[in-house]
C-alpha cells in the first residue's frame, strides 16, 4: 500500500498509474450508422475505388482539352454542344473533335473527355455552340478514378477513434459494419452517510446524490458506460462489499465522496483489501482534488475522488478520463478543445501545484477574456456558470491579470 497522502504532481501521479492501465480488448460489431466515437478494433481498407468513375469536379463543359489549347478572351475555341450528362446516369454523349457535354459537379465524363471547361470560362453563341475563352489542360477540373482513395488502401488504421468524416468516408465505399472495442464500463461509487437519491426530499443533514450522476454524465461522454452503484455508507464494510460488486461489473471503479481527510483512510483501506497492487498514489499536487486517489485491482483501475461536486469533476478530467480512453484501445484519445484568453483578474496559486479555476469566457475588442470564477470546491453551480477551466501549470505561483491563459473548454 502506498503511503498515504504522499503527495505527487500530476504528471508523476499519471505515470504512476500509466503502466496498470490495459485496453480491455473485447470487441463487437456494430453498425457504422451507430460508430460515431468508437474504436476500431481492426485495420479498415477500401474495398473498392473511390471514386469509382472519373467525374466532373465542378459545373461546366465536358470537353478534350486538346479542342482548348490556345483559347483566349480575343480568340476562344469555338466547340459544338453534344448534349447534356445526367446527374445519376452513365455518360451516353458522345463526344467528337471539337464537341463538349454540359456537366454538372459529380456528373460521369464521357469517355472521350478527359477535361473540364468552368461555366465561368465559356460564352454561349447560341443553343448548340459555345465559346471557350480559356484552355484547359489534360485532367483538369476531374477527379479520377480511385483519386480520393484507391482499392486495397488503408482507410483508418486500427484503434482510430471514429469522427463524423470517418462514418461518412466508410459508408460512402459501402461499409455498412465494423468491428468496434466494446465499451469500457465505468462503475461508479457515491458514499456518504448524508446522501439520498436525488428524486428524495433531503432532510435535515441529508443532500441530494448529484456528484455521481455527474460523473456518470462525464464517463458517457468520454465513451463509457457509466453504472452508478447504490450508495455507500461511511463503513468499511458497506463500502467493501459495494466495491466488490462494482469490480464484478465493470472494467474501472471510481469512488466519489471517499478521499475527504474524514475518510480517505477508509476508502485506501477498503481498495487495498481488494487485492493487488492497490493503492498506488494519495494524494496529487492539484488544486482542487489535492486527496485523490489512483489504484490498480488486477487489471482494474480504481479512483478514489474528492466528496466536492467540482473537485470530483475537475480531478475525473485530469485522471479517469485519459484511463477510460486507454482502457477503451484508442491510438489517439480525442483533445480537448482549447482557446487563449487574457485573464481579467489575478489567480493565486503556489509553485508546484497544479491549479485548475472555472473561468467565464467572453469577446471583448477582438480579443477573448477570460474571467475566473471563484469559490469553494464544493460549490457545483460555479461550474455551470463556466464555459471551460484555466489551467495554472506548477512551475507559477499564480498568473496576473492580462496574462494569456490557455482554457480548456467544456
Amino acid at each position: 500500500m502506498a503511503d498515504l497522502f504522499t503527495v505527487l504532481t500530476p504528471r508523476e501521479a499519471w505515470a504512476t498509474l500509466e503502466p496498470h492501465l490495459h485496453p480491455i480488448g473485447r470487441t463487437e460489431v456494430t453498425a457504422t450508422t451507430d460508430a460515431l466515437g468508437r474504436v476500431l478494433a481492426e485495420d479498415t481498407h477500401a474495398p473498392a475505388d473511390l471514386p469509382h468513375f472519373a467525374r466532373s469536379a465542378m459545373d461546366g463543359y465536358a470537353v478534350r482539352a486538346e479542342d482548348t489549347h490556345g483559347a483566349t478572351e480575343g480568340l476562344p475555341a469555338y466547340l459544338k454542344v453534344a448534349g447534356e450528362v445526367l446527374m445519376g446516369r452513365p455518360a451516353s454523349v458522345r463526344l467528337s473533335l471539337g464537341e463538349a457535354a454540359l456537366i454538372h459537379t459529380g456528373g460521369m465524363l464521357p469517355e472521350q473527355a478527359d477535361a473540364v471547361v468552368m461555366v465561368e470560362n465559356t460564352r454561349s453563341v447560341d443553343a448548340t455552340m459555345i465559346e471557350v475563352v480559356r484552355p484547359v489542360a489534360k485532367g483538369e477540373n476531374v477527379i479520377q478514378i480511385g483519386e480520393d482513395i484507391a482499392k486495397g488502401e488503408l482507410l483508418l488504421p486500427r484503434r482510430s477513434v471514429l469522427r463524423p468524416q470517418d462514418i461518412g468516408s466508410l459508408l460512402s465505399l459501402g461499409v455498412t459494419k465494423v468491428s468496434v472495442f466494446q465499451k469500457v464500463k465505468v462503475a461508479l461509487i457515491p458514499t456518504g452517510d448524508e446522501l439520498v437519491p436525488p428524486e428524495t426530499e433531503p432532510g435535515p443533514g441529508q443532500i441530494r446524490n448529484t456528484s455521481a450522476f455527474a460523473l456518470a454524465a462525464l464517463a458517457a461522454k468520454a465513451g463509457a458506460i457509466p453504472i452508478v452503484m447504490d450508495i455507500a455508507r461511511d463503513n468499511y464494510e458497506s463500502l467493501k462489499a459495494t466495491a466488490q460488486k462494482a469490480l464484478e461489473l465493470a472494467d474501472m471503479v471510481v469512488v466519489s465522496a471517499g478521499s475527504s481527510v474524514s475518510t480517505r483512510d477508509l476508502t485506501a483501506r477498503v481498495i487495498d483489501s481488494l487485492g493487488k497492487p492497490g493503492v498506488l498514489v494519495h494524494g496529487v499536487s492539484l488544486r482542487p482534488g489535492k486527496p485523490t486517489i489512483l489504484a490498480s485491482v488486477g487489471r482494474k483501475p480504481v479512483f478514489g475522488l474528492p466528496g466536492n461536486p467540482a473537485s470530483a469533476m475537475i480531478t475525473f478530467g485530469v485522471f479517469v478520463t485519459p484511463a477510460i480512453h486507454r482502457l477503451s484501445g484508442c491510438r489517439q484519445p480525442p483533445q480537448r478543445f482549447s482557446v487563449k484568453a487574457r485573464l481579467t483578474r489575478n489567480i493565486p496559486s503556489a509553485a508546484g501545484r497544479e491549479d485548475y479555476v472555472p473561468v467565464k469566457i467572453e469577446e471583448r475588442d477582438g480579443e477573448l477574456h477570460a474571467e475566473p470564477i471563484f469559490g469553494k470546491s464544493n460549490l457545483l453551480f460555479a461550474m455551470i456558470q463556466a464555459d471551460g477551466l484555466a489551467k495554472v501549470p506548477l512551475d507559477k505561483g499564480g498568473m496576473m491579470a492580462g496574462e494569456w491563459v490557455e482554457i480548456s473548454l467544456f
